[in-house]
């Protein structure tokens, strides 16, 4: 991989400190290396999460790391005086959904209100013209001033000629105009599908919102063209280095899009995260194929586990849940797909040697996955399958949990969706399982490797760190205390356990000797700051195999 960015050297005065315990390779002491950073408060997430002063680096690896003397027994062009600021791993993000957009393509991600967005889509007609579809994606409601969805009578104001379908953060629910239910035929005689919802305003007429099953309209989306797509990702996976993300699992690619990736690792010119990618089992033969093709993959590029969608998700509702949501008559979600269906996927994969990442998220979809994973694991034992549920946004009773200790089933949590998804959960959870959303503490106690992620909801690591250790959301309400887990437990699970869960933890996730030199300096301390103020702590600079991919100055 190319880089345009180079790092700079910093020359400082080295502050030496009493000489610790350092923790080095065999490389002899007085050696030139590529980079010494010192002076600072290195977070290596070893097992014992040791802190240390000096970090050596050479050829992209951890080579030592230790008190400030360890700076003087090697030299180097590049030396960083860190001035006692936090150095840790860069963030591994184990479930993220990172895409090229087209010209199409408005981003809603940071909208405040239904009028901007009317705004946003004008100015999007205003330049590919009248006709053209329009698409984008990251609308929530409870950010809005109007403190409502938009609804298809919105977009028709701002687009009578133009189709639009607009997805809602977090993918499962999207709101269309009425020129694009024109052009999918949906009307009022459309049959539900299977596993979603054409939705009906008070008025009994469609208001423009389907639930799960949104590609009824998006199918007829005009296919994007190689060259947008190739080059507005790069620019996507490049802005994650800004995050202080180094690594990723993009947790939802048809296989036949992995030769784009391909190009894109071989050929671009800006710094890029390590990615793992996740495929879905409907393609086997396409998957068999790009995994015969890529083996292992690079140190920057791998195929990852395979993806499996369980149910639906919460922004709709539509995730499967043991118990009706509230005050909607006994209406509990859906299953993906039927039940028999499912659990033959299941059972395939697994007999087939893949891992798998599967989307899980009510308590009644993560029942059913456990106990068919622990059937198959038990029928058909294999060590070390490392299996994990994405999401586990529903705690499960006890008795599932236990299931998923003995059997070495794994997790990757949102708890950003405490935060982000709050309003979605109190319209639609009561009680005992309001509280209990989006769970960390239980699963932990229980003996599960929980690891954190962000579904993109929002990708920043940070607001997932602050809700895990404070439990609130956007209004400032705590929910399930008991649910909490310290700092030093968010950062693991958002750096070691998520290269745990890649089969990669010999590689990355800690700063110790031998691994990737993929690191981050923070703007404050994030074992210290009051919880008040961890979402606004920054990410100064950024290093991916110990070069500088990203400096906020």
């Amino acid at each position: 991989m190319k880089s345009t960015l180079k790092a700079c050297a910093i020359t400082a005065c080295l502050i030496l400190a009493s000489c610790g315990q350092d923790n080095s390779t065999d490389m002899v002491n007085g050696d030139n290396v590529d980079l010494i950073l010192t002076n600072g408060k290195v977070l290596t997430i070893d097992d014992q999460f040791s802190i240390h002063n000096t970090v050596i680096v050479d050829a992209g690896r951890i080579v030592a790391t230790g008190s400030a003397a360890l700076a003087s027994q090697y030299s180097s062009d590049k030396l960083v005086d860190l001035g006692g600021k936090v150095l840790m791993p860069g963030f591994n993000d184990s479930h993220t959904h990172i895409r090229g957009r087209p010209q199409r393509y408005i981003e809603l991600s940071d909208v405040t209100s239904i009028v901007e967005i009317q705004e946003l889509i004008q100015a999007k007609i205003a330049e590919i013209g009248e006709g053209e579809w329009i698409t984008g994606y990251g609308w929530s409601e409870d950010e809005l001033d109007e403190g409502r969805r938009p609804l298809r009578r919105d977009l028709d104001a701002a687009a009578p000629n133009n189709p639009v379908i607009l997805t809602r953060a977090g993918g499962h629910s999207a709101v269309t105009n009425s020129l694009a239910l024109t052009l999918a035929d949906v009307t009022l005689e459309t049959p539900q599908p299977a596993g979603g919802v054409i939705e009906r305003g008070d008025d009994g007429e469609l208001n423009g919102v389907i639930r799960e099953r949104q590609g009824i309209v998006g199918r007829l989306v005009p296919d994007s063209t190689y060259d947008e797509l190739i080059a507005s990702l790069e620019i996507n996976l490049n802005d994650l280095l800004r995050l202080g993300i180094t690594s990723i699992t993009d947790a939802s690619k048809p296989p036949g899009e992995f030769a784009m990736w391909e190009e894109l690792y071989a050929n671009a010119e800006l710094p890029l995260p390590r990615s793992q990618v996740q495929f879905q089992w409907f393609d086997v033969d396409g998957i068999n194929q790009v995994k015969e093709r890529v083996g292992d993959g690079t140190d920057f590029l791998k195929v990852g586990p395979i993806k499996v969608f369980a149910d639906g998700g919460f922004t709709g509702p539509a995730a499967y849940t043991l118990e009706p949501y509230r005050n909607q008559g006994e209406y509990r979600g859906y299953l993906d797909m039927p039940e028999e269906e499912l659990v033959a996927h299941l059972n395939e994969i697994h007999d087939a040697g893949w891992q798998m990442g599967i989307h899980a998220i009510g308590d009644a979809a993560i029942v059913l996955v456990v106990n068919t994973l622990a059937d198959a694991l038990e029928r058909n034992p294999r060590d070390d399958h490392r299996h994990y549920l994405n999401h586990f946004s529903m705690r499960p009773p006890d008795l599932t949990m236990e299931l998923m200790a003995e059997h070495e089933i794994h997790i990757t949590q949102q708890p950003n969706f405490t935060y982000t998804l709050e309003g979605r959960y109190v319209e639609n959870l009561d009680g005992w399982r309001l509280q209990h959303n989006n769970p960390l503490r239980s699963p932990m106690d229980h003996g599960i490797t929980v690891a954190i992620s962000s579904d993109i909801l929002p990708i920043g690591p940070m607001v997932g760190i602050y809700a895990a250790v404070t439990r609130r959301g956007m209004t400032g309400t705590v929910y399930g205390p008991d649910e909490i887990i310290t700092r030093e437990e968010a950062i693991r699970a958002y750096t070691a356990t998520g290269a745990f869960l890649n089969f990669e933890e010999d590689l990355k996730g800690s700063l110790e000797p031998g691994k990737f030199a993929d690191m981050i300096v923070l703007s404050d301390d994030i074992l210290t700051v009051s919880e008040d103020r961890i979402m606004d702590i920054e990410v100064e600079q950024t290093y991916v195999d110990g070069k500088l991919v990203y400096s906020r100055e």
